[in-house]
């Protein structure tokens, strides 16, 4: 059942995707072998990959940073639109990682593309990246923008520990251990039909002890124990089976949508076994799902723009995808967009 809207307003959509894979790749056996080289661990056998079913990921070499990937992604994205980077007003670098503290990365992307754009980041874990985009859809709709550009660099990869003390904080980092460095873009307009239809987001805030990495900040401004990844990945995921299916539910009811109405179902891809267990726990057919941990593992905030610009060409113009971020902090973001 299609949605339908009486909104006077002028509708934003997504014009133009573009993704950066680093060329570099990282078996989790391989990943394996070089912690347990490191620490001295004796870890059964094939562990990382059994447990998480990640073969392999991308990591961004020597040289290469969030900004990095951000650039090149955003020009992938301007070309395939005939665009260039002065077509822009408004750029949105929305990701969990970053090049600094300060400045804003967006500028050093920006610099680095040529724009002279309004530049601004986005942060909230790997919901980041969605977040960005309803945040420049929002400025788009209030006139302060005729087209932005939304990008991420992620290299989580950065804040994995190589050389654990001992099996507890092995443990204590494991999540850390399904993480790929990729980037992404997304340009967004204003489009005479389709585009964003509807977004909806829930926060439970109570949880943000449960993962993250603490250092950076006034808690902890030094120290390189506090730049690795710490949290409890299943506690993590119990709480997302908790709370994130009330706001899919919710969507899916307000919009009077099913399943069979989407094209697509992109969702943040942590491990095999939890993408498994969203299936299993919202009911959505296996073949709406696109696919990426198994070869490129967790790459946070770029996970749902890697995905989006795998099927973007093949999307008809009035197709549908739902987006399902989930994020850290805890939040759970969806956004419906039909293809104009």
């Amino acid at each position: 059942m299609p949605i339908q809207s009486c909104d006077p307003r002028p509708r934003v959509g997504i014009t133009a995707v573009g993704s950066l894979l680093p060329e570099d790749a990282l078996s989790s056996d391989e990943l394996q072998r070089e912690v347990a080289r490191r620490s001295g661990l004796a870890l059964p056998a094939r562990l990382l990959t059994q447990a998480t079913g990640i073969v392999s990921r991308r990591v961004a070499a020597a040289g290469v940073y969030a900004s990095t990937l951000a650039v090149g992604a955003a020009r992938r994205a301007l070309e395939s639109a005939g665009l260039g980077p002065l077509d822009v007003d408004l750029l949105v670098f929305a990701s969990a990682s970053r090049d600094l503290v300060e400045p804003a990365t967006a500028h050093i992307v920006q610099a680095e593309l040529g724009s002279r754009a309004h530049a601004v980041d986005v942060t909230n874990a790997c919901n980041s990246f969605v977040n960005g985009i309803d945040l420049a859809r929002s400025a788009v709709l209030a006139g302060r923008a005729r087209r932005a550009l939304v990008v991420t660099g992620e290299t989580p990869s950065r804040a994995v520990r190589m050389d654990p003390a001992d099996f507890a904080e092995f443990r204590g980092g494991f999540a850390g251990y399904t993480f790929g460095d990729a980037g992404a873009a997304v340009l967004l307009e204003e489009v005479g039909r389709g585009g964003i239809l509807d977004v909806d987001s829930e926060t439970h805030s109570e949880h943000w002890e449960v993962g993250g990495i603490p250092g950076g900040g006034s808690r902890h401004p030094r120290g390189d124990a506090y730049t690795y990844f710490q949290g409890d990945g299943h506690e993590l995921r119990g709480v997302f089976e908790k709370v994130g299916t009330a706001v899919i539910d919710r969507t899916l009811h307000r919009t009077g949508m099913d399943w069979d109405g989407f094209a697509k179902v992109l969702v943040h891809q942590v491990t095999v076994p939890y993408l498994e267990r969203f299936a299993e726990l919202t009911g959505v057919p296996a073949q709406k799902l696109v696919v990426t941990v198994p070869e490129l593992g967790n790459v946070a905030s770029a996970s749902i723009g890697v995905q989006l610009e795998r099927v973007f060409p093949e999307l008809a113009a009035g197709e549908r995808v739902l987006f399902v971020g989930l994020g850290g902090g805890i939040s759970i973001m969806t956004m419906v967009w039909e293809k104009s």
